[in-house]
């Protein structure tokens, strides 16, 4: 995906919950530049002791390219405790977790990679989307837990206001479908397996920002809302 805007200084503060409105964990989003590459680091501290935190390495000369992505997602908010890491320069992927009678496993697996992979970039890119354009496509390694690549297809659905206080704002919003290919993409869908769509509000403008998430963290995981949160407590 091109690149429309420079990356690489960020810190804003999260609040996952439940559609239904209930809080989950709180979390934090950075951004730093390190030489010729920027570190996207997302990270949740859940109610229950859970933790997700992932961290991803890319470089922005006029495409976005991701470098390496490492995920731990860990406690009872999760299915199956998980660590993943991906090194797209070795197309070198690992998985360790914990599978249904509680033995740890190991993955690790050796993949022809695309050069558009997104994983742990999902935030970012959608903010460097034209609206006008139809469709965007970019690949993504789904943990299944075995590693497997999938396309996740970007659709502008149009407009949607909201509100900052007294100030009225539009809001882009894209729905993200994943797309699984060959006989096993078709399998899914005839069983009802296809993963669930993806929701994401993004102001537009001279400084697009990243409003709203709403979808599975994790692969077969509930749907959850990601809103951005205020700071609070001060004296």
């Amino acid at each position: 995906m091109s690149v429309r805007h420079t990356e690489g200084l960020l810190h804003g503060f999260l609040a996952l919950r439940t559609l239904e409105g209930k809080s989950l964990a709180d979390g934090e989003l950075t951004q730093v530049a390190e030489g010729d590459r920027v570190r996207n680091h997302l990270i949740f501290h859940f109610k229950d002791g859970s933790l997700y935190d992932e961290t991803a390495i890319f470089s922005q000369s006029a495409k976005f390219r991701l470098w390496s992505d490492h995920a731990i997602q860990k406690g009872p908010s999760f299915k199956h405790p998980m660590e993943t890491s991906i090194d797209v320069s070795t197309g070198q992927v690992m998985v360790r977790y914990t599978d249904d009678d509680g033995k740890e496993q190991t993955i690790s697996e050796r993949l022809t990679l695309p050069a558009d992979v997104a994983n742990g970039l999902l935030f970012t890119l959608v903010r460097h989307i034209q609206p006008s354009v139809p469709q965007t496509i970019v690949s993504q390694v789904a943990m299944t837990p075995k590693p497997r690549l999938v396309d996740l297809i970007i659709l502008p659905k149009g407009e949607e206001p909201f509100s900052s206080g007294a100030i009225k704002h539009k809001a882009m919003h894209y729905v993200v479908k994943v797309k699984i290919g060959g006989i096993t993409g078709l399998l899914a869908s005839l069983l009802g397996k296809q993963p669930a769509d993806m929701q994401i509000w993004v102001l537009g403008g001279e400084a697009p920002a990243f409003v709203k998430f709403e979808g599975p963290l994790y692969n077969g995981g509930p749907i959850w809302r990601v809103e951005l949160a205020a700071p609070a407590g001060f004296p």
